[in-house]
């Protein structure tokens, strides 16, 4: 799950997705938008399961899945042959198909992006979600320009111009401070080639993807479309990306030995766990990003 302001977005949705919510206390509150990598079994199995609560609480009046054509084709029939079948469903569920990479949600701060990724014949895609860079509003200089509370502070925040009340006419430039980098988060699934994806993740803050197998196994990653560690950590320094977060470590390694393998390229990284929680900053000194 990835949270920015009011936005509660799900990345794909296996099977035990409720009773992981659950477990970590985030529970289903506003949890409107589930965003699918693509259309296995083992990243869509839970997405009948967790409308039907949703659904049945009816605390959500609008459902938005993303997805590519063939994974939403096959969510679809999964929800409204199953969930929704002979019953009256409160919630009205959209299903967004896409169709190539671009901006799926914009906002004056925020934008949610998309990019297609290679995996063993997949309509596959990853997520890029970035919190738009900033000029914060210098209330000193606000004073100092005796400008008075109200929207004309409003306008300013927001790069505007203003005439106040007494005639003078103010600049936004005047009221803000210098540019705040937004922060990146990259989400991307299962992946068999990592090269098209550089430009993608680059400058991401964090990076999500995956480390099934290790390099000793790279012909059985190749064989099924995945990524070793090695791999994964390769992209993150080529992409300059701030912190690697490696999940769908195959169960015939130890973390230990897939952290030990992608920090000898990319030393920042970290194998994520059930119910881990990062905070993704602005900047490495901007705890409160």
């Amino acid at each position: 799950m990835v949270r920015y302001g009011d936005f509660r977005f799900l990345v794909d949705c296996g099977e035990g997705t409720q009773r992981q919510i659950l477990l970590s206390g985030l529970g289903f509150r506003n949890l409107n938008k589930i965003l699918l990598t693509h259309g296995h079994l083992d990243h869509i199995l839970g997405v009948a399961g967790l409308l039907s609560t949703i659904i049945r609480w009816e605390s959500i009046e609008d459902i938005d899945l993303y997805g590519g054509r063939d994974t939403i084709e096959r969510v679809s029939d999964l929800v409204t042959r199953i969930v929704c079948r002979g019953t009256r469903v409160p919630a009205s569920i959209h299903f967004h198909v896409i169709e190539k990479g671009g901006t799926l949600i914009e906002t004056a701060d925020f934008r949610l992006s998309c990019f297609p990724v290679l995996h063993r014949g997949t309509d596959s895609f990853g997520y890029r979600f970035e919190r738009k860079s900033r000029r914060p509003f210098l209330p000193e200089r606000a004073e100092a320009l005796s400008i008075p509370p109200g929207p004309w502070r409003r306008e300013l925040a927001a790069g505007k111009s203003v005439t106040l009340p007494d005639g003078r006419r103010i600049d936004g430039e005047d009221v803000l401070g210098a540019e705040i980098p937004g922060t990146v988060l990259t989400v991307v699934g299962d992946c068999g080639d990592p090269r098209p994806l550089c430009a993608s993740v680059a400058g991401s803050d964090a990076l999500v993807i995956e480390a099934t197998y290790l390099e000793e196994d790279a012909a059985m990653a190749k064989k099924y479309s995945h990524m070793t560690a090695r791999m994964s950590a390769q992209l993150a320094k080529d992409g300059n990306v701030g912190r690697l977060i490696l999940t769908h470590v195959s169960r015939r390694y130890r973390d230990r030995d897939i952290l030990r393998e992608a920090a000898a390229v990319f030393p920042n990284t970290v194998v994520a766990r059930d119910l881990d929680s990062f905070h993704i900053p602005d900047r490495p000194e901007d705890a409160e990003g």
